[in-house]
């Protein structure tokens, strides 16, 4: 579905059923240089077993128009503004990375406003390594070949796929690199320069779930423990020999984690 905003048109994939705004919404927001698609194994289960689910598209990626917002408290005013423009009454924000920061950020000003909130592969600082901005500035195919090396587990190196027929690494790669240029600087940009992180944990009140991939280079799990600590209401899932982009390298045992949220927030 596209829902018209400030920003442009955005679009949201619904997992193949009707969106009501009436129930728990799973509001799934993805990482730098990506799509809606890397909730593919999540977004349909979550859409048959109680919750509406809007899997965006951010401005400049995938089908959505505008242009890509260029920090991470631009993102939260983004979803914040998307969450009433779709009517959802019952938001759960859940984000991978630089949609995970999003997502925080925007929990945080949401107060009990916000439902649920799901963290994937997040920490509470996320520099980038200036190898990657510099590659990613000069829009060089070499930034999506490192963020596909680097945010992969070991397993998904040695191949195999969920999706039979798919390499893990080139799937990614071709992801990132179709994104306009300038794109996946400008989010990675955004991540290098957040510092808000720990205060947004502070602020948060809704249950919160963590999952993390316990062979993530991107985001180590050591780096996701202070943010753990300093929200309230958190549970934690790790995935054994999963990287950064866990959504994708273990889709049934992330489904799994996120169904977990959903029925603390059903619970609520």
């Amino acid at each position: 579905m596209i829902i018209d905003m400030d920003h442009g048109p955005v679009f949201a994939n619904t997992g193949g059923a009707t969106f009501d705004p009436s129930k728990p919404t799973a509001i799934l927001v993805h990482g730098a240089g990506g799509d809606h698609s890397i909730w593919g194994g999540q977004n349909r289960y979550l859409a048959h077993h109680g919750a509406s689910v809007l899997a965006i598209d951010l401005p400049a990626h995938g089908r959505s128009g505008g242009k890509a917002i260029d920090s991470i408290s631009g993102l939260a005013d983004f979803l914040i503004a998307f969450i009433a423009a779709a009517k959802v009454e019952t938001p759960i924000l859940i984000g991978h990375s630089m949609g995970a920061l999003a997502s925080l950020e925007a929990a945080a000003r949401l107060g009990k406003d916000c439902a649920g909130l799901g963290l994937c592969g997040v920490a509470g600082q996320m520099p980038v390594h200036p190898d990657l901005l510099g590659a990613a500035q000069r829009n060089e195919l070499t930034a999506a070949q490192f963020i596909a090396s680097w945010g992969h587990g070991s397993r998904a190196h040695r191949g195999g796929n969920p999706t039979h027929g798919v390499w893990m690494l080139s799937q990614a790669v071709t992801l990132i690199n179709r994104t306009g240029p300038g794109v996946l600087y400008t989010d990675l940009k955004a991540c290098n320069e957040y510092k808000g992180a720990m205060d947004a944990a502070a602020k948060v009140s809704c249950p919160t779930q963590f999952l993390l991939g316990q062979s993530d280079k991107m985001t180590p799990l050591k780096a996701a423990q202070p943010l753990i600590n300093a929200v309230a209401d958190a549970q934690v899932t790790v995935l054994p020999a999963i990287g950064h982009m866990m959504t994708v390298e273990s889709p049934t045992d992330s489904c799994s984690a996120l169904m977990a949220l959903l029925e603390r927030v059903q619970a609520a």
